[in-house]
């Protein structure tokens, strides 16, 4: 069964009541799947023919880079939709693999039968519009850190992103186990190339606070 007040804060379903999320659910077809922890549940490349949108546990979502390493996207949790920008389209194919992180249940609705949900509710309509925009722009970020080929560019386009243009420190969430998972590397590269960095006067560390020491040579790295 689903539990819509779960998926009632799903970013597809934001702003509609419980109680109409199940009159909803009612008048349309779909699954309740259920994966174990490291369960495949898509692989890259298959037809994306349905929306997928998780109810509970976590999943993880990995690609190939240039080099054929696994890269890994991004973590989701319940309640967010799965690969919304590919659901239509001529090229609709999940573009990354997705499994397990843990015990997980999935509500797989058949593009047809969210098409009339899109129909049924407008509200529904301009959230998904909403989402495959935001999506779409996080994918093309994605693609442009996977273009950049040496360790040295991958971390200075993470940290410049996050700094934007007025911050200077970056506060890091991820351990470096999980920062060098996210770039495809082993850690002791990671921390290798970190070390180098701040012997160049690129940056300076302080636990999980990296201050940039000079943004414009940061920039170069890009561009080289």
């Amino acid at each position: 069964m689903i539990q819509p007040e779960i998926l009632c804060q799903s970013p597809i379903f934001r702003g509609i009541s419980t109680d109409e999320l199940v009159q909803l659910f009612s008048q349309i077809h779909f699954q309740i799947k259920t994966y174990q922890k490291n369960d495949l549940i898509v692989m890259g490349g298959e037809v994306c023919d349905r929306l997928l949108i998780v109810q509970k546990g976590s999943v993880k979502a990995e690609m190939n880079d240039y080099s054929g390493k696994i890269i890994k996207i991004e973590d989701l949790e319940a309640p967010q939709p799965l690969a919304t920008a590919f659901l239509f389209g001529q090229q609709n194919r999940f573009p990354v693999t997705v499994s397990a992180n843990t015990e997980v249940e999935m509500v797989s609705i058949p593009k047809p039968e969210f098409v009339k949900l899109l129909q049924m509710n407008s509200l529904i309509l301009n959230n998904y519009l909403n989402t495959i925009s935001t999506r779409a722009q996080f994918l093309s970020q994605k693609l442009k850190f996977l273009s950049f080929k040496t360790i040295k560019q991958k971390i200075a386009h993470f940290l410049l992103e996050k700094a934007g243009d007025w911050l200077q420190t970056v506060e890091i969430q991820q351990s470096q186990e999980q920062l060098a998972e996210m770039f495809g590397i082993a850690r002791p590269s990671l921390a290798r190339t970190l070390g180098e960095m701040v012997q160049e006067g690129l940056i300076e560390t302080q636990r999980r606070s990296i201050k940039i020491l000079d943004k414009e040579r940061m920039n170069q790295l890009l561009k080289s």
